[in-house]
């Protein structure tokens, strides 16, 4: 029987990575999910292209797209890589969190990682800041079931407890605008994970540039928000801290646009009796015909954004450490 391997014995950092940790350079986490499961080809490549140029334009910072494959977790993929993720065939990758994390890992072949995976690999790596685009959170009903009397599903994702457990920025547009929002917000309090909004008084609502929901904590730009990930990390809690980002005004949705069509998308998704790991990509992809596109370049904008504030926030935290 084979000698189990600890989360740092299966990791293959690429070189550039290892150069810029050694040296105490900024490096990104971005993770590999939207790649193989979020977007069609070549959308899927552009845009994990533009994130890692999105983070290179910020003060030499490295970006380190997360994946999986045959039982190695990669940490900075190059660009063959990115296109093998990105025209595998369908059904081929894998997605995995930490609950299904040691599967991919025995299964071998190619598996994308979801927010929880990403932190987990790229912690074990050194690295501080990761970007995505939303994080996973308690789906609706999940905790008191429906009007109706349907039982209470328990759906929430792992990254939540992810937060809670592994000490990293996350940046992010917000919880995914499908989500119980302020039950998220109340189960990340829960775990001890700060969640801060950066330059408004209201949490970002992924799609539009605010959820109508009062952010637990606000900052007025990049430099406010190392100086909050700074100390929470040097305190050595063990949890993460939440950044939330707002998508680029040009690419918002309208408030009213984006709470509309995630209201019929959630009820059409009812009525079909979806639920479980189907149910995002099916809401996400409903959403998209319901805005005729405009929610997937509200995504694609949001994405390369948190990309580039992520690099900003780790050159602010190397060079806040350096003085």
């Amino acid at each position: 029987m084979p000698i189990p391997q600890a989360v740092s014995e299966r990791l293959v950092v690429a070189p550039e990575v290892v150069s810029a940790l050694a040296d105490g350079r900024p490096v990104v986490a971005l993770e590999s999910t939207l790649i193989s499961h979020g977007l069609p080809y070549p959308q899927n490549l552009e845009v994990a292209t533009a994130s890692e140029a999105a983070v290179r334009e910020t003060d030499g910072a490295v970006p380190a797209t997360v994946a999986i494959r045959d039982g190695s977790l990669l940490v900075g993929l190059d660009a063959g890589a990115l296109e093998a993720l990105a025209t595998a065939p369908a059904g081929s990758v894998r997605k995995a969190a930490r609950p299904s994390l040691a599967v991919a890992l025995a299964e071998g072949g190619w598996a994308a990682t979801t927010v929880s995976a990403t932190m987990i690999a790229a912690h074990a790596a050194g690295i501080r800041v990761f970007a995505t685009g939303g994080i996973g959170g308690v789906h609706r009903g999940a905790l008191a079931g429906s009007a109706g009397g349907t039982a209470a599903s328990f759906d929430i994702s792992s990254d939540l407890e992810e937060l809670g457990r592994t000490p990293m920025a996350v940046v992010c547009a917000g919880p995914k605008a499908i989500l119980d929002v302020p039950a998220t917000l109340e189960y990340l309090e829960t775990r001890g994970v700060p969640v801060i909004s950066v330059g408004q008084a209201e949490l970002p609502g992924f799609y539009a540039r605010s959820s109508g929901i009062e952010a637990p904590n606000v900052v007025g730009d990049v430099a406010g928000a190392a100086a909050v990930v700074a100390v929470h990390l040097g305190l050595g809690l063990g949890s993460g801290v939440l950044v939330c980002v707002p998508v680029p005004r040009e690419s918002a949705l309208p408030e009213d646009v984006a709470r509309d069509a995630v209201e019929r998308a959630i009820a059409d998704a009812a009525t079909a009796g979806l639920h479980g790991p189907a149910l995002t990509p099916w809401l996400l992809a409903r959403i998209a015909e319901l805005t005729d596109g405009a929610s997937v370049r509200a995504n694609t904008a949001l994405i390369v954004n948190d990309a580039r504030f992520a690099g900003e926030l780790a050159a602010s935290l190397v060079h806040s450490a350096a003085e």
